[in-house]
């Protein structure tokens, strides 16, 4: 039996999703991109008596959910299934949206680099519990105009691993698009072995801005599976209590599975989120305050029993440092996560209310993300019940350390966490140097990144990566940044990396 969580009735996910339609019916959506607006309007969706939202009745909704898939599978940069999203498993993801890097060298929160995003690819391309990458913060050293894909171009040529990504403009995706084509046959291909899932964010208000229609449109048109986020701010823009905020959220991202049905049937889609709690004292809206846990439970409950693919943003900290609220908010986040059956959860990495990014937090990320997954494994019968030869085995030897049974099933019984966590005596502690996490987990970064194995890019299709990033850019006399050579030593394995089996 799997471990898992309940956190609401059927009564109650039946009164949400009851609630959740009447108000698409009966309220609507205002669609503000005009080229998605149209397409609905063309379907037959009727506009209220205002003329500015759309409204969804009740049969297109069912129709709408009957259509989508539940199940996605990922495909990695060479075309080979890597993650398969349904039912209750659970891949975690680096978190999104950054600008800032905290600079382990230095200590300095700063903008980041074409550099620094170099170093994460390939960090966390080689890490054990990161199932897949995402375009984890944006570099302030190229134009805003191509900011987005060149985050897509240095994952494309520095890892082999699926990407969660998404555009910044109205006009962004097409270009994505057709970067991500380059390591398929041809369109067809990419849509039925995708390599990325694009973020379509739902603005709040019962509205979706144009860029958000845009990207919904062009996304599904290129057949990228797409995760409905709304941002919904408890006490802000949406009710204060969980039941209220979770039909609001509910509204929001049923919306943007109709709509992507209505543009192709059978269109991928995740029942997403990245809901915070309007905190008014500070005026702070943090994502991993235990309110908006509860919601991310609340709402993932009704996307599990619609049976689509679900998405939360957990695992991350609101905290500036990597200390003990670091910990604790990462490592609740995490195993809540784990525990629920989430299919993609993005946080990992993230602090400072998910504007910074930290690679040492990274490494600690993937240590409290195999420990949640641990406790969220299937509790099993291995040749232990009934438990009398190994009461005998006990008595007779005074330990099991060399019974067969031990020795069959130590390795994947235990979870044995690799040199970030410590786990030494106080002998073998202090004779290390009486490291501190941070400086444990900065010479690991430091270790991984000098062992990096490159990937090998096709010429033929940099070039082209590169004409695609350039198309009707002008840098006004400046180059791109300079892609960091790999480390010229030898690849080998990094310390702490580890396989279960």
């Amino acid at each position: 039996m799997r471990p898992r969580l309940q956190v609401l009735t059927p009564q109650q996910i039946d009164d949400i999703l009851a609630d959740a339609q009447r108000i698409l019916a009966e309220i609507g959506i205002e669609v503000r991109g005009a080229a998605l607006r149209q397409r609905l309007l063309d379907a037959g969706l009727p506009l209220d008596a205002t003329g500015q939202r759309v409204l969804f009745p009740s049969d297109v909704v069912e129709h709408a959910l009957a259509s989508a898939p539940r199940s996605i599978t990922l495909y990695d940069r060479a075309g080979q299934p890597h993650a398969t999203l349904a039912g209750d498993r659970v891949h975690f993801v680096p978190g999104s949206s950054g600008l800032y890097l905290f600079d382990h060298r230095s200590g300095a929160r700063r903008l980041a680099t074409t550099a620094d995003s170099v170093d994460y690819v390939r960090l966390a391309d080689g890490l054990t519990h990161i199932a897949y990458l995402s375009t984890a913060f944006s570099t302030a050293d190229v134009p805003q105009e191509i900011a987005d894909a060149w985050r897509l171009y240095l994952i494309l040529t520095q890892a082999r691993r699926p990407v969660v990504s998404g555009a910044f403009t109205e006009h962004g995706v097409p270009r994505m698009a057709e970067m991500l084509a380059l390591y398929r046959r041809d369109r067809a291909d990419l849509a039925s072995r995708p390599q990325a899932i694009f973020t379509v964010t739902a603005t709040g208000n019962f509205r979706y801005s144009e860029d958000s229609c845009q990207n919904l449109l062009d996304c599904v048109e290129w057949g990228i599976p797409i995760e409905i986020v709304p941002v919904t701010l408890m006490g802000l823009v949406a009710p204060v209590t969980v039941i209220g905020a979770a039909v609001f959220h509910t509204v929001d991202v049923l919306a943007g599975v109709v709509m992507a049905q209505i543009v192709r049937p059978g269109a991928a889609v995740l029942f997403g989120g990245a809901p915070a709690a309007f905190h008014m004292r500070e005026s702070t809206a943090p994502m991993s305050a235990v309110e908006a846990m509860r919601l991310d439970l609340a709402y993932v409950a009704v996307g599990k029993r619609l049976g689509l693919p679900t998405q939360s943003y957990l695992g991350m900290s609101e905290n500036r440092a990597l200390d003990a609220q670091a910990g604790a908010e990462s490592f609740g986040g995490s195993l809540l996560a784990a525990l629920a059956g989430i299919n993609s959860v993005s946080g990992p990495g993230m602090l400072d209310y998910t504007i910074a990014f930290s690679l040492p937090k990274l490494l600690l990320d993937d240590e409290l993300c195999g420990q949640a997954l641990q406790i969220a494994r299937p509790f099993e019968i291995l040749e232990d019940l009934p438990a009398g030869g190994l009461v005998a085995e006990q008595l007779a030897e005074g330990n099991l350390l060399t019974a067969a049974h031990t020795l069959a099933h130590y390795r994947d019984a235990l979870y044995l966490p690799g040199p970030l966590w410590d786990r030494q005596g106080e002998d073998s502690w202090v004779k290390g140097g009486r490291t501190t996490l941070l400086q444990r987990a900065a010479g690991q970064v430091e270790r991984r990144l000098a062992a990096y194995q490159p990937v090998e890019t096709d010429p033929a299709i940099e070039r082209e990566l590169r004409r695609l990033l350039l198309a009707g850019v002008d840098l006004a006399g400046a180059a791109l940044p300079v892609i960091p050579p790999p480390p010229a030593a030898t690849p080998t394995r990094p310390r702490g990396h580890r396989r279960r089996g």
